[in-house]
């Protein structure tokens, strides 16, 4: 390559994992460069003005719940992301399920006190759910500390506390069996009776995916992490936490770069020399990190660098592969929502605009899964509604709402094709949470809609899979991408992968960057070490009049 630019480290993709490995890696005295495609840092995690109707109103295109990083606390700390205007505040309760009928079931922090709200419906059913958080918690107790750490590493310690949380729960091993390779839905039907309990559990198991798959079970997770960790939402916006990173990458010396596409990542040899971008700039780096999903940074290496067999693997990862992807509706009010009838049936003053809403039913979850598999749009509604100006303000002008629609299942290609029915689409999905929220409607200022099609585009995914690689048992720790693809190396010397094609996946909590910048500073270092043995052998050799 002739450019003179040259670092230690480049980043493809400004996405939160790419912020989190460059500033692992400057933190580290390494020279970073990040460089993102589109106009702002962000990706996935970002948030903007994106309606014009609404200058006002800030939306969020894609993430905005923090789970995942309540799971991962360290990167937030680690990076002193606070002292660059990050912070988070929890939402108490995190998710709240709304039934057809008018009643709606909590799911508080605390179990206990979701087992009172299941009462309500079934006193078996709630005891029956406090005998099942004790095996979802033991399977968060062993699986959280792998979670944390390098799959591809020894992780001593981190074994050795998962090991004790099994020998704590080995009376529940038939349990946990049972969880780990049976469906979502089976679970739910074999520990409970109630139509609103059942339905509940599927519509927060099925935002991970189809819940009639076997090894679903594993979604229960997401319940998991509600009750262990909670939920919880950057002030000011997910653009925040990306700001932060950005903020830290500079105040380290790393550079970024966005409106920056990378047309290919360079190597020969076998060994990764740095990137090319669309406008024909070059940069040399001695490693590369991918933030994007797998199979877009081993299609942008060198043609034949990487063995056409694991380019086959790659494509063959899951990527919604059951048919089925989500789809965002943005919407700006001019007033406020209601839920007047839930809250009145409720008695209780809770104040439901300021949660997270569960829409659907045990059948819609189904349905919405099983008709986007034939490509056909969902009949049934199964979605999750918030506000986010109910829990922050500022997100929008004093008195007047921000709204985000969001439907797990919709189909990824159509059969119509999604130019032919984005609108009807848009306004199916505002009329079904219109029979749960009151003025949608009658507010509405503006609105601003994205499928599978979009997310691909804009993410720089694929079949617009926001996880790039979908969850299962059989994508997870090293075998996440793929087999051979999941480990501390790749076909190309100083290629990686960071984003959320590799553990521990999707969701904000920047560990795929932090994993990553790990592996690379792994191999700088044997590579400054070989360096160095060829000095002084050629020293050896000079002295000795033999160089």
């Amino acid at each position: 390559m002739t450019s003179k630019q040259t670092h230690d480290a480049i980043i493809v993709g400004g996405g939160h994992n790419g912020l989190s490995a460059g500033c692992y890696l400057a933190a580290a005295g390494k020279k970073v460069l990040v460089l993102e495609a589109l106009d702002k840092v962000g990706g996935m995690a970002s948030s903007g003005y994106l309606l014009p109707e609404a200058p006002g109103h800030l939306v969020h295109p894609c993430a905005l719940d923090m789970m995942s990083m309540r799971v991962h606390p360290r990167v937030p700390a680690e990076l002193e992301l606070e002292r660059h205007g990050f912070r988070q505040i929890e939402l108490t309760p995190g998710y709240v399920y709304l039934h057809p009928d008018g009643t709606s079931l909590v799911f508080w922090r605390d179990p206990q006190k979701t087992a009172d709200e299941i009462r309500r419906f079934s006193p078996k059913d709630a005891d029956a759910f406090l005998t099942f958080m004790d095996v979802v918690l033991a399977f968060i107790d062993m699986a959280v500390p792998m979670m944390r750490v390098d799959p591809a590493e020894l992780n001593v310690g981190a074994k050795f506390e998962a090991f004790r949380a099994a020998l704590r729960n080995r009376k529940l091993k038939p349990e946990l069996m049972t969880l780990l390779t049976g469906s979502a839905y089976q679970a739910a039907l074999e520990r409970f009776e109630h139509p609103v309990t059942i339905s509940a559990m599927c519509c927060l198991t099925g935002l991970a995916g189809p819940i009639t798959s076997d090894g679903s079970g594993i979604y229960y997770a997401l319940l998991g992490f509600l009750h262990r960790f909670g939920v919880g939402r950057v002030v000011g916006g997910m653009q925040t936490l990306s700001n932060a990173m950005a903020a830290r990458l500079r105040e380290l010396g790393g550079e970024i770069l966005t409106s920056a596409s990378v047309q290919e990542i360079v190597a020969d040899q076998g060994r990764v020399r740095g990137v090319r971008l669309a406008d024909g700039r070059e940069f040399h780096a001695r490693a590369v990190i991918a933030s994007c999903h797998p199979k877009v940074a081993l299609d942008l290496v060198t043609a034949g660098q990487v063995e056409p067999r694991l380019l086959t693997r790659i494509s063959h990862a899951p990527a919604n592969a059951h048919g089925a992807s989500p789809l965002k509706v943005d919407m700006a009010l001019n007033g406020q929502i209601s839920l007047k009838r839930f809250e009145d049936q409720r008695g209780d003053g809770l104040d439901l605009r300021k949660t997270c809403l569960l829409i659907g039913t045990t059948e819609a979850v189904l349905e919405n899964f099983r008709a986007s598999a034939r490509g056909e749009v969902p009949a049934l509604p199964y979605l999750t509604i918030t506000a986010p100006s109910a829990v922050d303000p500022s997100l929008a002008p004093n008195g007047q709402d921000t709204v985000y629609l969001y439907p797990p299942a919709m189909p990824t290609e159509p059969r119509e094709g999604w130019d032919a029915i984005r609108e009807r689409v848009t306004q199916q999905v505002i009329d079904q949470a219109s029979e749960y929220i009151d003025g949608l409607k009658t507010q509405e200022i503006a609105r601003r809609m994205e499928a599978a099609p979009d997310f691909t585009r804009r993410l720089n995914t694929v079949n617009g899979c926001v996880v790039h690689i979908d969850t299962s048992t059989m994508r997870s720790n090293t075998l996440r991408p793929a087999y051979g693809l999941g480990g501390n190396t790749l076909p190309v010397a100083g290629l990686y992968f960071g984003g959320a094609g590799i553990h521990p996946g999707g969701g904000v909590n920047g560990m795929p960057g932090r994993i990553a910048a790990q592996r690379v500073q792994r191999y700088l270092g044997k590579s400054d070490r070989s360096v160095s043995a060829l000095a002084i052998a050629g020293a050896v050799l000079s002295a000795w009049g033999m160089g």
